[in-house]
């Protein structure tokens, strides 16, 4: 099954003006590792990102991870406000990429070969929690009709991993994800709109278009133990804060990469030289 990672440097870029665009190193481990596994078991995946973000891999001399590099991304996400919308060039790239596809968020590893069918795949559902998403009120837009039919009610889709088995349902939500994007009135909530935009939205169009939705895990047994996924999500703000946890967490990763991928083991001396070079 075709599948995409998605760089984009536009909200760096926000924060950072004629900043030098870099990312974490555990990070990269992580990416170089779900990219690798995706190849081994389910097939072909490709980096979606803008012209900066393909530079910077290519820099590091780890564009071979991939089966290819699609600058497909506008640099600037086509002027949508990055603080708000920090994650729009996943739904920019997603446009650009002819379903079937699947999207895998770059700190999301699947372990397995999956079964892909004609129903939409995502990481899991969430609950309706208020402070994250909160009702359509809350939200100032300038012009934006709500698609008919929405139910409020339904359940959000986690997008760490997605599959669209349609292009006519995958368009339709891009497109309708990327109008709210564009319509939303600036502000200061940098998550219950970006979530509503990727996550609530695609959940309620789903709902509304009878489009079926399964799930790689249950909602409510998220921390269980299991071996068939891996989403750091959490844990990247406490390797940022830990430095013994992020070294053991690097050095798991170096072993894996040894083992598993010894044609990649290169990839190693690349993400060691560039986290010596910007001292992550």
């Amino acid at each position: 099954m075709k599948a995409i990672h998605v760089l984009s440097t536009a909200p760096f870029y926000e924060k950072n003006p004629g900043g030098d665009f870099k990312t974490d190193r555990f990070e990269l481990y992580n990416t170089v590792i779900s990219a690798l596994q995706w190849r081994k078991n389910n097939g072909e995946i490709n980096l979606a990102t803008d012209n900066k973000g393909a530079e910077y891999i290519e820099s590091l001399g780890l564009e071979g991870v991939w089966n290819g590099i699609l600058r497909v991304i506008d640099d600037k996400c086509e002027g949508i406000n990055q603080r708000m919308f920090w994650a729009s060039g996943k739904l920019l790239a997603l446009r650009e990429i002819e379903a079937p596809v699947a999207i895998i968020d770059m700190d999301f590893i699947v372990w397995n070969k999956l079964s892909f069918g004609d129903k939409i795949i995502c990481a899991h559902r969430e609950n309706l929690m208020p402070h994250v998403y909160p009702p359509k009120e809350h939200f100032i837009m300038n012009n934006y009709p709500y698609p008919q039919g929405l139910d409020w009610s339904v359940l959000p889709c986690n997008t760490a991993f997605c599959y669209f088995p349609d292009e006519s349902f995958k368009q339709y939500y891009v497109s309708q994800s990327i109008a709210f994007m564009k319509s939303a009135v600036p502000c200061d909530d940098y998550l219950c709109y970006m979530v509503f935009a990727e996550q609530r939205l695609l959940g309620m169009l789903a709902a509304a278009t009878e489009t079926g939705v399964e799930t790689l895990l249950d909602k409510d047994r998220l921390f269980v133990p299991q071996d068939n996924f891996t989403h750091l999500w959490g844990a990247k703000q406490k390797m940022r804060d830990d430095i013994k946890l992020c070294e053991d967490f690097c050095q798991q990763c170096r072993l894996r990469i040894k083992k598993d991928f010894p044609d990649f083991a290169y990839t190693i001396d690349c993400i060691e030289q560039q986290s010596f070079k910007h001292k992550i």
